[in-house]
């Protein structure tokens, strides 16, 4: 039986999103300190954020660099390797405003789990983010069955 494959082996993933306001990079080593000065300064805004609290997102008493650094790195991985896709979300400046998680779901591999989050002062980008991923990973995605949840 072939391996269950979370995309295609011939699906190009894509690189990046531009849209307006903010644009998508794949998330890596390089946004260890930006990526943690963004989370560290949204802990409680992230956990009210539907898909976060029910998995201890961020954790309460927050990362040191390091363990950040190491989580970044693991999702760096994931995405060399296609078995998950993360994203951190740049204003227009390049300052890092939040994250966009692409999982298979743990209940069923054959949905894309979906999460994402915005520092709490640019929570007004939640509904802009949410509807333009959403179009994204319909229209440039080959998935069948999309499960995306998000403050908006």
């Amino acid at each position: 039986m072939p391996e269950q494959r979370f995309v295609p082996a011939d699906f190009v993933v894509p690189p990046s999103l531009a849209a307006d306001g903010f644009r998508l990079e794949p998330l890596g080593p390089q946004h260890n300190d930006a990526d943690h000065a963004a989370w560290t300064s949204s802990i409680e805004h992230i956990q009210a954020t539907p898909g976060f609290h029910e998995r201890g997102w961020p954790p309460p008493a927050g990362l040191s660099l390091a363990e950040n650094l190491r989580d970044l790195k693991r999702h760096a991985s994931d995405f060399e390797k296609r078995s998950g896709f993360t994203y951190t979300v740049l204003d227009d400046a390049g300052e890092v405003i939040g994250c966009v998680y692409i999982y298979p779901s743990r209940a069923d591999e054959r949905v894309a789990d979906v999460r994402s989050w915005v520092r709490a002062d640019h929570g007004d980008m939640d509904g802009p983010l949410h509807k333009t991923v959403a179009a994204w990973l319909a229209s440039d995605w080959p998935f069948t069955k999309v499960r995306y949840r998000s403050g908006a």
